[in-house]
């Protein structure tokens, strides 16, 4: 008995980690939330797309899906379709439509066309909306213009893109180009201003300004013009006058300028006033030994004396022109005809200006070739 009380305990190698006892299975509870979260992202996907999921999923699910997509309007289909075709047949027609403006918005204005919508950008409205305040803003003209009805030409189809565009400056220059006509003369308003001209906008008889036109830097002024936007601002009333209309490009060309005389046609005593109370810079006198000769004209004078058929040349009045036509010395003909063999050249420095008098058997054109030929001599 005492012999079975001393036997020995089991050995280290029986509590092994193979026979080891584990932790109770029942402490350790798998988190409910995972099969949970599956079923609702599932939900979720199915409630964002259903055509998604089925493509995912088994055939019947994916035939359940497609059982419960809405019909498609065939007939709506149709007037889309129908719709498309009558804009692009008005744009190549060249129709004229009167659309209703359904909102605008920071660009333009939206309008219904049957069961489309199009476009109004608003370098593509008439000017007639906004010349009549021209400091108000164009996106606060536009919203006025919401719930009324605008003539306007389509100018742009693309049914792949549905993009569907119109112009109501085309619908204005189809109405009102050809009321107009190269010398006519409009009071008009600056729109915008460039370095190389600015565009006016022209007001008809109506009190409408429809038609705008480009005043080229070249037709500004007779004065020497490097930037328009030092001449004219935005907003600006001027007076134009129609140069050319190119009914191709739909384009008009104006003048400023010509609205002044040319001074190259300006004659003499328009320039120099006989009358020295009228032109207080005018310094009238007939004494050769008290005119100051203006630089290098004194040599052109000389050379002109070795011109067959100019016999004298004499000076006469000086003064100051209002403006300073060219810095160099510049020999202009008087649109005056020649009379009793007398004709008169014009010299011009700055804003100095100086009478020649030629006696001469030439007549106009004759004088014209001699000045060239001379002014060809001089340097």
């Amino acid at each position: 008995m005492l012999a079975a009380s001393l036997k020995p305990g089991p050995s280290l190698a029986a509590f092994a980690p193979s026979t080891r006892r584990k932790p109770p299975a029942a402490v350790s509870f798998p988190a409910p939330a995972r099969p949970h979260r599956r079923l609702l992202l599932a939900a979720a996907a199915t409630a964002e797309g259903a055509g998604t999921a089925a493509s995912q999923g088994d055939t019947s699910s994916s035939s359940s899906t497609a059982a419960e997509a809405p019909p498609v309007d065939e007939a709506r289909l149709a007037q889309l379709a129908a719709d498309w075709q009558a804009a692009r047949a008005d744009k190549d027609q060249g129709k004229i439509l009167k659309l209703p403006v359904l909102r605008a918005n920071s660009g333009g204005l939206i309008v219904k066309f049957n069961s489309l919508q199009g476009f109004v950008p608003n370098p593509l409205l008439s000017p007639a909306h906004w010349c009549k305040d021209p400091q108000r803003p164009i996106q606060d003209v536009t919203k006025d213009l919401v719930g009324s009805s605008i003539s306007v030409k389509v100018a742009e189809v693309n049914e792949e893109e549905k993009k569907l565009v119109f112009s109501e400056k085309d619908a204005s220059w189809s109405t009102y180009s050809s009321l107009i006509k190269a010398g006519d003369i409009y009071d008009g308003i600056v729109g915008s201003v460039f370095h190389y001209g600015a565009f006016v906008h022209l007001q008809f008889p109506d009190g409408c300004y429809h038609l705008t036109g480009l005043v080229h830097i070249s037709e500004v002024s007779w004065d020497l013009v490097q930037d328009v936007q030092d001449i004219l601002n935005e907003g600006d009333a001027v007076k134009v006058m129609v140069v050319n209309i190119d009914t191709a490009k739909s384009r008009i060309s104006l003048s400023i300028r010509q609205l002044e005389e040319d001074p190259l046609l300006e004659t003499l005593d328009k320039v120099i006033p006989s009358d020295s109370d009228q032109y207080p810079n005018a310094s009238i006198t007939s004494s050769p030994s008290e005119i100051e000769l203006l630089p290098g004209l004194d040599g052109i004078c000389s050379e002109l004396l070795q011109e067959d058929g100019i016999t004298d040349v004499q000076f006469g009045r000086q003064a100051l022109e209002k403006r300073a036509v060219s810095q160099d010395l510049e020999l202009w003909l008087s649109n005056v005809p020649v009379k009793d063999n007398k004709f008169k050249l014009l010299a011009r420095a700055g804003r100095q200006v100086q009478e020649v008098y030629l006696t001469t058997s030439l007549d106009q054109d004759g004088i014209k070739k001699a000045v060239q030929r001379v002014l060809g001599r001089v340097p």
